[in-house]
């Protein structure tokens, strides 16, 4: 026990006299590093919004929107035709064999 006790205490320490706080993040402070970049900065305008550059595309952008919609709901109307069609179909058949049975007895 006095053994495990003695290391234990050896390496806390060990482990303090590692802690030094001359870190290289202190080197990196706000006031150190964006003086430069400030100073790079001097000469440069500040940005302007251009009108021309900005186009409103939003109305494009609906009417675009507007005609997918449209074709989409075409298409599933055409496609709900399209199955009603088929079950018709169907039920006709259905309807066609269970007289043809009706008559085979």
């Amino acid at each position: 026990m006095k053994k495990l006790a003695f290391i234990a205490s050896t390496a806390i320490l060990a482990l303090s006299a590692c802690g030094d706080t001359t870190d290289a993040s202190d080197d990196a402070v706000a006031d150190t590093v964006e003086v430069p970049a400030d100073d790079a900065m001097d000469g440069v305008p500040d940005p302007v919004a251009d009108d021309a550059a900005m186009t409103d595309e939003s109305a494009e952008i609906d009417a675009e929107i507007d005609e997918n919609e449209a074709a989409a709901e075409a298409a599933g109307d055409a496609a709900e035709n399209a199955v009603d069609d088929a079950l018709a179909a169907a039920e006709a058949a259905q309807d066609e064999m269970a007289d043809a049975a009706q008559d085979a007895q």
